[in-house]
C-alpha cells in the first residue's frame, strides 16, 4: 500500500523562522539544497521519511508535530464556516486548510473569537428570557435568520387569526363538502383554476412533498405523506388562492422585516388557514368540549392527524366562543425546538419550554403513547402537559424516519375540564384539595436555579459556580 505523503511546507517554515534561520542554514544542516527546501517549504514536495528523521536528530523536531497538526484547526475552522453568518462564503475545505497550515495562530484566533461570539449570543439571548420573565421587555438577541423572525413573531401574538376563520368558513359553506373534503378541494382547483391534484411515487419526488407546475397546471404530492398531510397541502394550496388577499393583509399586519421573512410567514399562514378548513371552528370547538379535548377522539371525529387537531387546539380563542387556552411545543429526539404557538402566545415567560425533564422528552422512549404530567415552576406556577411521538413523512426500507415529539400545554386551573387530567397523580403532600404531585421543571437549564437537578445540562447564569474540590454535588454543574 503506498504511504500518506506528508506536505509540512508551512510548519517547516514556521520551525525554521523559530530557529531563526536561513534556507540556505537549514538546507545545509538537512543535508539538501536550498532550492528543494524551498519547494518542501512551498508544498511542492512533500517530506520523506529520511527528511523526517534528520528533522528529527538535527533540530529535535517531534515527528509527530509534522503530521496532523492542524486537522483539530480544520475541523474547528469547518464549524466556524457551517454558522449561517458565514455560510456560502467558502467554496471547499481547501482554503480552511490553508488556513490552517499557513495560519495556525490566526485560524486559533478566529476559532477563539467565534466561540467567545456565540457563547456571548446565547448569553444574551438566556438574559433576554430572563428578563422577559420578570416583565421587562429587551431588544437584546444574537443574530437572526428569516426564520427566527417569524417564529418570534407567531410565538408572542395569540395562535388565532379571525379574518382566516372567517374565510375559511365561507369556504367552506361554497364547497359543501360533507363528508368529503378532499374531493370537494380537488374538485373546485380543477373547476375555478384548471388545476389537477396528483400523487407521484417517491423516485419521481425524491426530494420534495409537494410541487406545483405552473406550465401544467398541475400539483404534485409525494406519496410519502400520509393522507391527513396530503389533505392538508391541498388545503394549503386551495386556501392560499381563495383567502390570499386575506392572508396578504396578515402578513402585512405582522410587519416582518424581509421579503424572505414574509414568504415563511404566508406558508405558515397557509397552514392555519388549512386547519381551519379541515376543522372549521363552531363544529371543531363543540366537539372539543363535548369530548373534554381529547385529541384521539378528535382526530377521529375530523379525519386529521394528531398533530393537526392538537395544533387547531391552539387556535380556540374566537370572542364568546373561546377553549382552553391551550400552547404547543414541538421538537425532535436531539431536543431542537422548531415549533411553538399558544392560544394567548407561547408561554415563554412563564413555561420555557427548555426543561430535559419535560414528558415531551420521555416521548421518545415509548413511541406512539400519550404521556400525561403536571409540572410546577420555580415559581410556583402548574401546568397539565400532554406529549406524544408524531410520525414524519414515510420513508424508505433504508431510510430513517423522522420522528418528532408535540407537547400540548395549559395551566392546571382548567385539569378538571380535560380528560387528560384524570390521569395526573393523586394530593400532594401539601394536601390542598384537589392538588396533584407535580413534576419540579425550570425554564431552561441556563435560567433555572433548582439545586441538586439530576437532568441539569447547564450551569445557571444568574449564580456563579460552586468548584469546592471537598464536595461534589448531584449535578455536574453545582453552583453557589
Amino acid at each position: 500500500m503506498a504511504e500518506q505523503k506528508i506536505f509540512a511546507g508551512p510548519r517547516i517554515r514556521r520551525i525554521r523562522n523559530q530557529k531563526g534561520l536561513t534556507q540556505t542554514a537549514m538546507a545545509e544542516g538537512l543535508g539538501i539544497s536550498p532550492s528543494y527546501l524551498n519547494l518542501i517549504e512551498r508544498n511542492q514536495r512533500p517530506l520523506t521519511v529520511q527528511l523526517i528523521l534528520k528533522l528529527a536528530s538535527v533540530y529535535k523536531v517531534d515527528p509527530d508535530e509534522l503530521q496532523g497538526e492542524a486537522r483539530g484547526s480544520i475541523a474547528a475552522l469547518r464549524e466556524v464556516f457551517a454558522d449561517p453568518l458565514l455560510a456560502g462564503e467558502l467554496p471547499g475545505d481547501q482554503e480552511l486548510v490553508e488556513i490552517a497550515e499557513a495560519a495556525p495562530n490566526a485560524a486559533a484566533a478566529v476559532i477563539k473569537l467565534f466561540r467567545a461570539y456565540r457563547e456571548q449570543a446565547e448569553r444574551l439571548t438566556d438574559l433576554n428570557e430572563l428578563l422577559a420573565r420578570e416583565g421587562h421587555t429587551t431588544a437584546l438577541s444574537g443574530a437572526r435568520l428569516p426564520i427566527d423572525e417569524v417564529h418570534e413573531v407567531f410565538e408572542r401574538r395569540p395562535n388565532h387569526f379571525a379574518s382566516l376563520e372567517g374565510e375559511a368558513e365561507a369556504f367552506t359553506s361554497l364547497l359543501d363538502p360533507g363528508d368529503d373534503l378532499l374531493g370537494a378541494l380537488k374538485a373546485w382547483l380543477k373547476r375555478e383554476h384548471g388545476i389537477v391534484v396528483k400523487v407521484l411515487p417517491v423516485a419521481t419526488m425524491p426530494n420534495w412533498r409537494r410541487r406545483y407546475d405552473r406550465h401544467s397546471q398541475r400539483l404534485f404530492l409525494s406519496e410519502r405523506l400520509s393522507p391527513f398531510d396530503q389533505l392538508r397541502e391541498i388545503a394549503m394550496e386551495a386556501s392560499l388562492i381563495r383567502m390570499q388577499v386575506a392572508v396578504a393583509a396578515e402578513i402585512q399586519g405582522l410587519k416582518l422585516a424581509t421579503d424572505e421573512a414574509k414568504r415563511l410567514a404566508r406558508f405558515e399562514l397557509g397552514r392555519y388557514a388549512a386547519h381551519a378548513l379541515m376543522m372549521p371552528y363552531q363544529a371543531f370547538h363543540s366537539a372539543a368540549q363535548r369530548a373534554r379535548y381529547d385529541v384521539d377522539v378528535l382526530r377521529s371525529r375530523f379525519g386529521v392527524s394528531f398533530e393537526q387537531a392538537a395544533n387547531r387546539l391552539t387556535m380556540l380563542q374566537r370572542q364568546g366562543a373561546a377553549g382552553v387556552p391551550f400552547f404547543m411545543l414541538e421538537i425532535d429526539n436531539a431536543g431542537n425546538r422548531f415549533r411553538k404557538a399558544g392560544a394567548q402566545g407561547f408561554p415563554q415567560s412563564r413555561f420555557g419550554g427548555g426543561c430535559p425533564k419535560l414528558p415531551v422528552h420521555a416521548a421518545f422512549t415509548q413511541p406512539g403513547q400519550i404521556f400525561v404530567e403536571a409540572v410546577e415552576m420555580p415559581d410556583g406556577a402548574e401546568f397539565l402537559c400532554v406529549a406524544r411521538t408524531l410520525e414524519g413523512p414515510q420513508g424508505g426500507f433504508s431510510e430513517r424516519p423522522r420522528r418528532t415529539a408535540i407537547l400540548l400545554g395549559c395551566d392546571i386551573a382548567f385539569r378538571d375540564e380535560i380528560v387528560y387530567g384524570a390521569a395526573l397523580p393523586g394530593p400532594s403532600a401539601g394536601g390542598k384539595p384537589g392538588a396533584v404531585a407535580a413534576t419540579p421543571v425550570g425554564p431552561a437549564c441556563r435560567l433555572c436555579e433548582r439545586s441538586g437537578c439530576l437532568s441539569r445540562a447547564e450551569p445557571p447564569v444568574t449564580r456563579p459556580l460552586g468548584l469546592d474540590e471537598m464536595v461534589t454535588g448531584l449535578s455536574a454543574f453545582d453552583f453557589q
